[in-house]
């Protein structure tokens, strides 16, 4: 695992329509590492092994993260904002937050009082964001509408191979797809890999439907977070008996290809790797749907890391859950014929 790779992958802004300074970094960074490296009009970076095999696998991962963005500005230089994603509002007054402008990053700081932090329905309209501006006019020349907003926060290394930092959800998710296609390659894979680091997941799926509508997969793996049951009183009957460096999670879901989920379990089994299991019901919420539904219908499977505090800024996740999740979709990949039967019957 290239965990100074995944460290700036963390480090780096992706709020939801504004991902492309970490899509250009894994675009760079996949150069030799696959036959072919594509970027398309959405942003979706992609890394291609054996373009010409007839037979098709795509691993997504999104690389976009939730935040805010700049709606209005008060006539105090205060900024307003909008939320991008599924934020907890709550988390946000009394932290300092990023805001990414054409210029650069500028910083901030977002109000807080007693009677703020009393507001249990507190909406992201209610925010207001502090950059140090004199009035609005000050304030402009700075930031413009549409910026986003993080906030200004950055991983860091636990005990026992713990990592806590903001949007594990789901940059993980794309560094996991392309480690695993570049460990497919090595090994020997004969169909073709692809693995995308999706834009727009947390709020449109477009980068899923951009990617699979054009490659037209056989397959697909929606590589993403899911919540953990060790933690904070969530209870087993949500998620199913979840922890953090038990090993990658398969879904069990009517949407999600039970044949895929076996032949991802007999590649755990291959390399003697323990695997959680999680029941839902519905949409996953993931890439997953999306591709699913598009071309003629692409069978897909969801695998998950195990990580506490979702779409909090204090994620937490385990190094070795990523290691073996990495590993498990590379053998899956090499495992991957093209007469793979995925009829149930």
């Amino acid at each position: 695992m290239d965990k100074e790779f995944l460290f700036e992958m963390l480090r780096t802004g992706s709020v939801d329509g504004n991902e492309t300074e970490l899509e250009k970094k894994i675009y760079d960074h996949m150069q030799g590492k696959a036959d072919q490296v594509t970027v398309d009009e959405m942003g979706n970076v992609t890394a291609i092994v054996n373009p010409a095999a007839q037979f098709k696998v795509l691993l997504a991962g999104h690389a976009d993260e939730i935040g805010l963005m700049v709606s209005a500005v008060g006539e105090d230089g205060s900024l307003m904002v909008r939320k991008i994603g599924g934020i907890y509002v709550n988390t946000y007054p009394g932290h300092k937050v990023r805001i990414y402008t054409n210029s650069g990053i500028i910083y901030g700081a977002v109000a807080n009082s007693r009677e703020i932090s009393k507001n249990k329905e507190l909406e992201a309209s209610g925010l207001r964001i502090d950059i140090g501006a004199k009035d609005r006019d000050d304030a402009l020349k700075h930031v413009q509408l549409g910026d986003t907003v993080t906030f200004d926060t950055d991983v860091r290394e636990l005990l026992n191979d713990r990592i806590t930092g903001r949007a594990l959800d789901d940059r993980v998710g794309a560094f996991i797809v392309m480690e695993a296609v570049a460990a497919a390659m090595e090994k020997g894979a004969s169909v073709g890999c692809y693995a995308v680091a999706t834009t727009g997941e947390e709020t449109t799926g477009n980068g899923a439907y951009f990617t699979a509508s054009r490659v037209r997969p056989n397959i697909a793996i929606a590589v993403d977070v899911t919540y953990t049951s060790d933690n904070c009183d969530i209870s087993d009957a949500e998620t199913g008996e979840i922890s953090l460096g038990k090993g990658p999670v398969l879904c069990n879901n009517p949407t999600v290809h039970k044949k895929l989920n076996a032949f991802l379990r007999a590649a755990a089994e291959k390399l003697g790797m323990a695997v959680q299991t999680e029941a839902a019901s519905g949409y996953t919420g993931t890439d997953g749907d999306t591709m699913h539904q598009t071309g003629p219908g692409v069978p897909f499977a969801l695998v998950s890391i195990p990580l506490r505090y979702m779409h909090s800024p204090a994620e937490v996740g385990d190094l070795k859950d990523i290691q073996n999740c990495i590993d498990l979709l590379a053998e899956f990949l090499v495992n991957c014929t093209a007469d793979m039967e995925l009829k149930p019957f």
